[in-house]
């Protein structure tokens, strides 16, 4: 369920334009490796100095700020109902889904 739900987030914010060129992470296709090697190509095709210190903190996300990602999700035009399942899903309550009557475990 979680992957669905993180599969329509992502084509809703990338549809309004919310996730920069610049993100790699959490992209299909890209990771910190390719945003490393496309800032350092940029860089020298455009004939400057490259000094790189990259650092990536693991379990970032646990660490964000749940009312700020809210305030984001509403300004890039989250629906109430999917922003309502995400505040119950980083509150940490149960999620069930019910189809024709049956719910899930």
């Amino acid at each position: 369920m979680e992957k669905f739900i993180l599969g329509a987030l992502t084509k809703r914010v990338q549809d309004n334009q919310g996730i920069r060129p610049s993100q790699h992470r959490f992209m299909k296709g890209r990771s910190c490796l390719t945003n490393l090697t496309n800032q350092v190509t940029r860089l020298v095709d455009e004939g400057k100095a490259v000094y790189v210190t990259y650092l990536d903190f693991s379990k970032a996300f646990d660490t964000v700020s749940h009312s700020i990602l809210l305030e984001k999700l509403v300004a890039h035009g989250l629906d109430r109902c999917t922003l309502r399942w995400v505040k119950n899903w980083l509150e940490g309550q149960a999620q069930r889904v019910v189809v024709n009557g049956v719910k899930s475990s």
